[in-house]
């Protein structure tokens, strides 16, 4: 499970020209779930994005997490996280986990992640066509992969 977090003072996702999720000052997540994942990457990577320590404390330095600021998850799924560029100049996407796979671990990822955060998580709508617009503060842009815990 890839997750790709952007702090953010503003982001928002728009479906069909309808505000679908949007947030404040937090953390835009684009997850990518491949077929390898299960709830033991949904549990840790979820742990690991709530306790991310990418504010701004007063001395300038990043030492803050989101409950520290009152902050708030947007949260995207996206499969192109999974592409393979080896061969050619078209990506594949035989990495990324199927709907029947992926659909259950990204609503799982929206409970653990409300439940870590102790709020409720802004959300996009899985395999829609969406539009995500973001001000990314900093800017910060911090990728982490379930499969590299150690």
């Amino acid at each position: 499970m890839i997750a790709v977090i952007q702090r953010v003072s503003q982001a928002s996702v728009t479906i069909d020209h309808e505000v679908k999720g949007q947030i404040g000052t937090g953390f835009l997540v684009l997850l990518g779930i491949t077929h390898a994942d299960t709830n033991e990457d949904v549990e840790w990577l979820s742990r690991k994005i709530v306790g991310m320590r990418i504010f701004n404390d007063a001395e300038d330095k990043m030492n803050l997490d989101l409950a520290a600021v009152n902050g708030s998850i947007l949260l995207i799924s996206q499969f192109t996280l999974h592409a393979s560029t080896r061969k050619g100049n078209r990506p594949s996407f035989i990495e990324a986990a199927r709907p029947d796979v992926a659909i259950p671990l990204y609503e799982a990822m929206i409970a653990q992640l409300t439940t870590d955060l102790g709020k409720p998580v802004e959300t996009g709508q899985f395999g829609a066509d969406m539009k995500v617009s973001l001000l990314n503060d900093g800017p910060v842009t911090i990728i982490i992969d379930s499969q590299n815990r150690v």
